[in-house]
């Protein structure tokens, strides 16, 4: 997939703010605390809703939600993302109204997903507009990738190593998304922090469609549990093997069985779960890949 060809600010904020805190010494100390800023998503000149974040990438954040809403299904339907912090906001601008000067609400059915609001268990309450299962029966992940053992213990020991906003202040939520294919196996390719584990599994999304990156050789790394909005929403990535350090829903795990992908869970030291998807899964530490 050849990268977007989007006209994009780059409206980053710092993620930490110093704060003055008093010890169980009775001493004043600076600590680092996590930054939560509103920016409100405008799509073709309509609020859709106002998300929460950290601030860091808030372009990728959101293309990503956009995505993951299925309103937009391909990177060209985009030409400008416009953050400005001044007014806590986030335009994005669609290349129907950039050519010829009517909404992507006026030209097309995609004002219909909005009629349908289901609110999810994501961290401060995630959104998803539209059928929460529409279209999962279409989702066909890629099998030509197995994930080793030592490929999870691989992503598990990165992830661990990498440097964070939660080392520095907590209060966030974070994602990764690793390669499963080629010589860097395991290796993360991106990371995002944010409040809400849904705002940097999103993150992850627009990052994937500006870098033109596809998912099916891909791992999804997320510290938040596993439910059926962050399932639902990796089956659209294409990604097939997602990881977590927490657990899971019954309605996640359902949806993950459904959709054959292969979840773990409980991933911390050397412990896992593998919960579905064993078709992809080798605990031997030989594994060929393809």
């Amino acid at each position: 997939m050849a990268a977007a060809q989007i006209q994009t600010t780059h409206a980053s904020i710092p993620s930490t703010v110093e704060i003055t805190a008093i010890n169980e010494r009775g001493e004043q100390v600076p600590v680092q605390i996590s930054g939560e800023h509103p920016l409100t998503l405008y799509f073709d000149k309509k609020e859709l809703l106002t998300i929460m974040t950290l601030g860091a990438q808030p372009e990728a954040l959101a293309l990503g939600w956009l995505r993951n809403q299925r309103l937009v299904a391909d990177p060209s339907e985009i030409a400008a993302i416009h953050v400005d912090w001044e007014t806590e906001s986030v335009a994005v601008t669609s290349t129907v109204l950039k050519n010829t000067g009517q909404t992507i609400w006026e030209t097309t059915e995609k004002a219909q997903k909005l009629e349908k609001k289901t609110t999810t268990s994501g961290c401060g309450q995630g959104t998803v507009f539209g059928d929460l299962m529409e279209d999962l029966d279409k989702v066909q992940l890629s099998n030509a990738y197995n994930l080793s053992q030592d490929v999870l213990y691989g992503v598990m020991d990165h992830v661990r190593k990498h440097e964070s906003i939660y080392k520095q202040a907590g209060a966030v939520h974070g994602c990764a998304l690793c390669s499963n294919s080629g010589e860097n196996r395991g290796e993360i390719l991106l990371f995002v922090e944010d409040v809400g584990r849904h705002n940097a599994v999103d993150a992850i999304a627009g990052q994937m469609w500006l870098h033109g990156m596809t998912g099916e050789d891909k791992i999804f790394y997320t510290t938040g549990r596993l439910t059926s909005e962050m399932v639902i929403k990796c089956a659209q990535m294409g990604i097939p093997v997602l990881v977590s350090r927490s657990g899971l829903t019954q309605m996640g795990y359902e949806i993950a069985q459904k959709l054959n992908i292969t979840m773990l869970g409980r991933c911390q030291g050397k412990h896992y779960l593998l919960y579905t998807g064993t078709h992809r899964f080798n605990s031997l530490t030989d594994t060929q890949y393809a």
